[in-house]
């Protein structure tokens, strides 16, 4: 004659039963983090890669074009540090693609700035803009502490500003030191984030 299962049994069984699926739960929940976690770093390592590329490929390819203050008719030199500190630097730079076949330049204007820790690629359709071209703004990165910006003159100084020696805003007549279309033979970016530390890059400019 067959037995069945007892109740105790049947309560041992589910115990098992319950105890087994907790710990795959458990598991299941632990890969899940992790898948989250991958990603994460996955998406921050790729927004990093393409901020120091973008940053790369627009020093690179300087160029020695001032532009005209829109508020005078001074020039602003073609790679300019200015007195704001949320500016970091404003320079031309050559190859802006044009695969629509638009009425403009190859060249373009560009900023980047460094606001509650976010680091900002500005960019303007025209070079000599008026006060009614306003900048097209892009976040390229987050959680950036600071930015540190060194240029190397042609004897093989580091320098902090550009141009070198005395410089001449819109406000200032130009003098002798003063020189738009001067740019350095070597740029050199050190980005400081929250959770990865320092990034550095040195970037060679070619010469005119």
């Amino acid at each position: 004659m067959n037995k069945g299962f007892t109740l105790l049994e049947l309560l041992v069984a589910i115990i098992i039963f319950a105890i087994v699926a907790v710990m795959a739960y458990g598991g299941f929940n632990q890969l899940v983090r992790q898948r989250d976690i991958a990603a994460t770093t996955m998406q921050r390592v790729r927004d990093l890669q393409r901020c120091v590329t973008r940053m790369a490929q627009d020093f690179e390819q300087l160029s020695a074009r001032p532009i005209r203050d829109a508020n005078s008719a001074a020039d602003i030199p073609a790679l300019y540090v200015g007195n704001n500190g949320a500016d970091l630097v404003e320079f031309t730079h050559a190859g802006w693609t044009n695969p629509t076949g638009l009425s403009r330049s190859t060249l373009q204007r560009v900023r980047y700035r460094l606001v509650d820790n976010k680091l900002y690629r500005d960019y303007w359709y025209v070079l000599d803009r008026t006060l009614n071209n306003v900048p097209v703004q892009v976040e390229l990165l987050d959680k950036v502490s600071n930015v540190t910006l060194r240029y190397m003159d042609s004897s093989g100084q580091w320098q902090t500003t550009w141009p070198p020696g005395a410089l001449a805003t819109s406000s200032n007549a130009p003098n002798t030191n003063y020189q738009p279309r001067l740019l350095p033979i070597a740029v050199e970016f050190t980005l400081t984030l929250q959770d990865w530390g320092e990034i550095k890059r040195v970037i060679e400019v070619p010469g005119p």
